[in-house]
């Protein structure tokens, strides 16, 4: 409930700070490196060494990896389609293609499903979320932002990425049973909590609410696949399908279900991938998600 309320609290703060006219305009440039070099590594390095993998556990982590790759398809067909240029694709495809599987799935998982479905939501974000993130997620920023990079420069980009650095990291310690002494830990977990606040009021100082904006159409077809189409595909692959009907698998559609994730709007941002929408898509997919979610959790009962 904590993080709901800060979610809210700084996206308002940021909008109000707009408003302000000896406030820097563009300050959220600085904002999202702090996310970006310090918030998302903080929290590969505190939660990764922890996890304890396992196969039967390829239900919850697969669900982004299928999600995300499926938006890379469909979103690449309807630019091909109706030749849209290749920030609006990027954009969609990294804001529609990630979910806030942490910091609103962490909270509301608990909520409904207890210590057992945040364990679970873990392995959602972390092996899922944050290394498609960090890999897939990367490489379609650079692809969508530049013209034709080589090889070299998607894969220098990738290994110089603060997050990835981490979790390699983070990675070597979970094989090598390593953890951190318990103040590192304290001081992680304190760096990763400032994500959400920091996250929010970046999103908050670029959200505008133009009526006459021409990212409307797009972004009610991005939260259309987010809210709608990913939760329905996993739900589609695993219950229908594969005939899975387990608490886990209940985590996993849920988790599909969440808003655009905050971390992959900044990195599209941050890229120059349509700002603005990337804003709208946050600002708008949230509190819509409260709704869409109620649903979702009804279907899985």
């Amino acid at each position: 409930m904590y993080n709901l309320i800060l979610i809210f609290v700084f996206l308002l703060l940021g909008i109000v700070l707009q408003k302000v006219k000896r406030f820097p305009s563009d300050i959220y440039k600085v904002i999202n490196n702090i996310v970006i070099y310090f918030c998302l590594p903080a929290l590969a390095l505190y939660y990764i060494p922890k996890i304890k993998l396992d196969t039967h556990l390829l239900y919850p982590i697969g669900v982004t990896w299928i999600s995300f790759t499926t938006a890379i398809l469909f979103f690449s067909f309807l630019r091909a389609r109706f030749k849209w240029s290749k920030k609006l694709t990027g954009c969609l495809i990294l804001t529609a293609g990630f979910g806030n599987t942490s910091f609103l799935g962490f909270p509301i998982i608990q909520a409904l499903y207890g210590e057992e479905g945040l364990k679970m939501a873990i392995l959602v974000d972390q092996p899922g979320t944050f290394v498609v993130l960090s890999t897939l997620g990367v490489i379609v920023a650079t692809l969508y932002s530049t013209g034709n990079p080589n090889g070299f420069y998607i894969a220098k980009k990738i290994i110089l990425f603060p997050p990835f650095i981490a979790f390699l990291l983070a990675c070597f310690m979970n094989v090598f049973h390593f953890d951190f002494h318990h103040y590192i830990q304290f001081g992680l977990l304190k760096v990763g909590s400032l994500m959400t606040p920091l996250a929010m009021l970046s999103v908050g100082l670029q959200l505008h609410f133009d009526k006459k904006s021409q990212h409307w159409k797009f972004l009610r077809l991005g939260l259309a696949y987010k809210l709608l189409f990913t939760p329905a595909l996993i739900y589609l692959l695993y219950v229908v399908i594969l005939d899975q009907h387990s608490k886990m698998i209940q985590v996993s559609v849920m988790e599909a279900a969440m808003a655009p994730m905050i971390s992959a709007s900044i990195i599209a941002s941050s890229y120059g991938l349509k700002p603005k929408l990337c804003s709208m898509m946050i600002g708008f997919g949230i509190p819509i998600s409260f709704v869409t979610l109620i649903f979702w959790y009804f279907v899985m009962q």
